[in-house]
């Protein structure tokens, strides 16, 4: 919990957020509604807008300047409250004066309180601060370790409470602010923010940027290197270093596309522009949603324009999560579910049902192995993540089965109904945040009532597992994947297998549907016919990795799966295959890799990875 120095702990139950006592009506246990992982007390003050003017030392890994608010207070409030962990404040002022403030206890996760006194006419707030090398949420790149190889790099990822380790700020989803910056970096790199951009270099290294729409602090973010930007349509575009531009404009062809048929779903983009930017490869996630400028992995870059889904993904959370965001991450389904399933309604319409259901059969596949693994609490939709990292929910509960929830409710009503339902809620919530409980009355009272639906739907959110009414989805074109399977395990050669013309999700069916124990021939003979270990499609490759370690052949395709874990910092390859080497006795090349990998890992994949390895070496 919690501890806020010289307060009582009743003050800890103050929110901004409506706080209900009661058991909910079916008896399940009530968890606050209060966001538990931040330090802020919005409903006595609260930050409305951030100008930040930082520069980028590269040589000693700082940002260092000054980041000015302007404050709400409220009559009977004495202090502002400020999120931080690991900054160096150096000076605090208050309507220009200089005032005393006050650092907390240094709590797990969630660093230090903030705490500013302040008045009811207080109105502008400066505080003079540096960040230090090891601020998790900023990853600073060596030249060795760009895809350039001549300049470094920045990047930073805030989600979920990581904003704290770069600026002070109300780390809470829950609050809302507008931004603007001012960024000084080398001569020869470019600055991009999740703002209005530039797109071409400055001759004096000096950025300005400005974010008119109020965000949770998580989605401020900034890229510094040796950027180049080119256009895809009137209102999209790609950012990446020079020797990626030619290939990620290719991929991202079909990016204006997918902004109309978005559009055409749910409304209007409300964000100007929607370009994305691709990074280094030690990014931690797939894509980051950074409102204006999708944070994206060069892993999604196959050649082939087959893993763009990823795109429609952050694309679609300019409505799930930018537009309409949990107010805590207890809510994070709320982002994560919608989005999801507008995903599979982006490419449904960009391509057809087929491919879109082969999206919703794979990530069955994985929601059914996550939902084995975890403990039967942690897999409701609504979380409680009293005492833990926020990190620890974002797993394929949230994203899996609220797609599915989702998915339930537009067959119970059909798409036309649910559609207009769904469009009605973008806009009539837009630029606000969303509770769990909150969505459940609104859609009780604009979906299930008005339908006359009897649907469990507080066994779908608060209860564990997958109810029984789980859309199946069904797929002709995995059915003939399953016929090759079973013709290969009957012993046809691999090179007879009918294959032509598959996609990457046809490709990861197969791999998946392969029995535990296959004979040592076997696995070679896939790996001489279709060439995995050497894939360029990283979807492929790793999971081709997890089979074979499975299988055993890890030794022997060892060297090849030391290069992508070293050099692929995305987390969601990253956790499986390390998991795969521990539990087939490969611990110590695990740690061989790993020993290797760390300083191209961001702090949330390295975090994750060493506490596999740290378990691993106490259950020894």
């Amino acid at each position: 919990m919690r501890h806020l120095f010289f307060l009582g702990f009743s003050m800890l139950l103050v929110s901004c957020l409506d706080v209900n006592t009661d058991e909910r009506s079916n008896g399940e246990q009530k968890i606050s509604d209060m966001d538990i992982h931040s330090f802020a007390k919005p409903a006595e003050a609260v930050i409305k807008h951030l100008s930040l003017d930082l520069t980028a030392d590269f040589e000693n890994k700082k940002l260092s300047g000054t980041a000015s608010y302007d404050i709400s207070v409220s009559n009977d409030a004495d202090s502002i409250y400020l999120d931080t962990r690991g900054l160096d404040i150096h000076s605090v002022t208050v309507n220009g004066v200089d005032t005393k403030y006050t650092l907390g206890e240094n709590k797990e996760w969630l660093g230090q309180a903030l705490a500013i006194p302040v008045e009811f006419n207080s109105k502008k707030l400066v505080i003079n601060y540096s960040t230090r090398p090891e601020a998790e949420a900023v990853q600073w790149l060596n030249p060795s370790q760009t895809a350039g190889k001549k300049h470094p790099y920045l990047f930073t990822q805030g989600q979920a409470i990581l904003t704290r380790t770069w600026i002070p700020i109300q780390d809470s989803p829950g609050i809302r602010l507008t931004y603007d910056a001012k960024i000084t970096v080398p001569k020869e790199l470019m600055a991009v923010m999740s703002a209005t951009n530039p797109q071409a270099k400055t001759l004096d290294g000096v950025y300005k940027f400005k974010m008119e729409q109020p965000i949770p602090a998580y989605l401020i973010a900034l890229a510094i290197g040796d950027i180049e930007f080119r256009s895809i349509g009137k209102r999209t575009g790609v950012y990446t270093e020079s020797v990626m531009l030619d290939k990620a404009v290719y991929e991202f062809a079909d990016m204006e596309k997918m902004v109309e048929v978005a559009e055409s779903l749910y409304g209007p983009y409300q964000w100007e522009r929607y370009d994305v930017i691709v990074l280094p490869p030690s990014f931690p996630f797939g894509g980051m949603e950074n409102p204006r400028l999708t944070f994206a992995t060069p892993t999604i870059i196959a050649g082939d324009r087959s893993l763009t889904a990823l795109i429609a993904h952050e694309l679609a959370h300019s409505w799930s999560g930018n537009l309409v965001t949990n107010a805590t991450w207890n809510d994070f389904w709320l982002n994560e579910g919608f989005t999801v399933y507008f995903e599979r309604r982006i490419m449904e319409a960009l391509y057809d049902s087929t491919y879109s259901n082969m999206e919703a059969s794979l990530g069955l596949q994985s929601l059914q192995s996550t939902v084995d693994d975890l403990e039967p609490e942690q897999t409701h939709l609504y979380l409680d993540l009293h005492g833990k990292n926020p990190d620890d929910g974002m797993n394929d509960i949230a994203y899996e089965k609220g797609a599915y929830f989702l998915t339930m409710l537009e067959k119970a009503v059909g798409r036309t109904t649910f559609d207009a339902f769904l469009r009605k809620y973008f806009d009539e919530h837009k630029f606000q945040s969303m509770t769990t409980e909150k969505f459940l009355v609104y859609l009780d009272e604009n979906l299930i009532k008005p339908n006359n639906l009897n649907i469990n739907v507080r066994e779908w959110v608060y209860g564990p597992g997958l109810p029984a009414n789980l859309p199946k989805p069904t797929n002709q074109r995995f059915n003939k994947v399953d016929t090759m399977v079973t013709s290969f395990i009957s012993g046809t050669k691999a090179s007879a297998l009918d294959t032509k013309d598959w996609s990457t999700h046809e490709w990861l069916h197969f791999i998946r549907a392969l029995p535990d124990s296959l004979p040592r021939e076997q696995i070679v003979d896939l790996d001489q016919t279709f060439g995995w270990t050497k894939s360029n499609n990283s979807e492929i490759k790793a999971a081709w990795f997890l089979l074979a370690i499975n299988q055993g052949y890890g030794h022997e395709i060892l060297p090849a799966i030391r290069e992508f874990l070293v050099n692929v910092g995305r987390r969601k390859f990253l956790t499986p295959i390390y998991t795969a080497l521990i539990e087939n006795g490969m611990t110590e090349e695990a740690r061989s890799i790993f020993n290797e990998a760390r300083s191209n890992y961001h702090s949330v994949s390295l975090n994750t990875i060493e506490a596999l390895l740290d378990k691993a070496l106490s259950n020894q």
